[in-house]
């Protein structure tokens, strides 16, 4: 009786255990069976020591214009539309303004007068002075009639001024564009009230592109006009070359940050005012020059007051991996410490992603 106990006891024991060993296994296969997170990967780049990232700015073109008027007036007429081609000289907007109209038929009528007043004593002065060499007339009517020349003369002149006066306002009823291009922009429409200073039309001649950018304090000794330029456009994922042309002297009224302007070389490619780019600047290497390492912001994990990233450890599994940044360039973030090269970083994954789960690589 006592050793069937003991039997049935060692069988249940052996049985428990023969089922958390299975239990174990079928965890451990689940584990190991779990699907992996597909994710995008980047190499760790380290420019040079003359490399220089001046950070982010915008295509604008070179030859652009925006137009405002003098005048106060309704907008009588808008002939031209947003990506029209226009000529020099091209009508964009007509403004309707009474008053100047008025003065106008004043000034002409002005002008008229004062032409006929001024040939009557042109007239009068000429026989005088005849008159005066034959001594048929005093040097006193001599004088007289001078003296009415000359007034009459000097009213005409300012008649014509005043016209002239007119006619320069009239430009800025019927505003025209400046150089050949494409409207970019219309801020005002057909009856609207038009004031001056109020921006009403934007032009734009295509072709040449240049990049306005800000410079960190201490890089700004390190660049100088003439200084060559790459470009990232990021919607078009292209670099183009170009060099510095323009270098601001000061930054207070910047935020510490010195303005630049990069004039883009020819390209193919397709690009617009308002694209956002990357600068990236080929400083001397005597001049301060300093490596750089930068990572997409959209790449960082943020948990409390800590900054990491995901790298891309052994046997391909996710590691979070702390960092200490520096500077924002834009879309991009400096790299202080905690990548090094040869590193490989996740860029961004289709589910979530945590230390040590597995994952392929697009």
């Amino acid at each position: 009786m006592k050793n069937t106990t003991i039997y049935k006891s060692f069988t249940l024991i052996l049985a428990l255990g023969l089922t958390l060993s299975g239990c174990g296994s079928d965890e451990k296969q689940a584990v190991d069976t779990a699907e992996a997170v597909s994710v995008t990967v980047a190499d760790v780049d380290m420019g040079d020591s003359s490399t220089i990232l001046a950070g982010s700015g915008q295509i604008k073109a070179v030859n652009s214009a925006t137009l405002s008027t003098r005048m106060m007036g309704h907008v009588e007429s808008l002939p031209v539309k947003i990506g029209q081609k226009v000529n020099k000289g091209d009508l964009l907007i007509s403004i309707n303004n009474v008053d100047l109209r008025a003065k106008k038929a004043q000034v002409e009528a002005s002008i008229t007068e004062t032409t006929v007043a001024f040939n009557n004593a042109k007239k009068d002065y000429e026989r005088f002075q005849n008159l005066f060499n034959e001594n048929s007339a005093s040097q006193k009517e001599l004088d007289d009639m001078t003296a009415r020349y000359e007034m009459a003369k000097a009213r005409l002149e300012a008649a014509n001024q005043m016209k002239n006066e007119v006619n320069s306002q009239f430009a800025y009823a019927n505003i025209r564009s400046p150089f050949n291009g494409v409207v970019t922009n219309t801020y005002i429409d057909e009856g609207d009230m038009a004031n001056p200073g109020v921006p009403l039309v934007s032009v734009e001649a295509p072709g040449a592109f240049e990049v306005e950018a800000k410079v960190a304090e201490n890089n700004i000794s390190s660049i100088e006009v003439g200084t060559k330029a790459h470009v990232l456009v990021k919607t078009l994922d292209t670099t183009i070359t170009g060099k510095v042309s323009e270098l601001s002297a000061s930054a207070q009224n910047t935020g510490g940050q010195y303005l630049m302007k990069v004039l883009l070389d020819k390209t193919s490619a397709k690009i617009l005012s308002g694209m956002y780019v990357t600068v990236r600047l080929e400083a001397d290497q005597e001049n301060n020059g300093k490596t750089v390492v930068t990572v997409p912001s959209e790449a960082l994990v943020h948990k409390g007051q800590l900054t990491g990233i995901y790298t891309l450890g052994q046997d391909n599994v996710a590691l979070l991996r702390w960092l200490r940044l520096g500077e924002n360039y834009g879309e991009e973030v400096e790299v202080l410490s905690g990548l090094s090269k040869g590193d490989q970083y996740i860029v961004s994954a289709e589910g979530k992603l945590y230390n040590g789960v597995k994952v392929t690589i697009q």
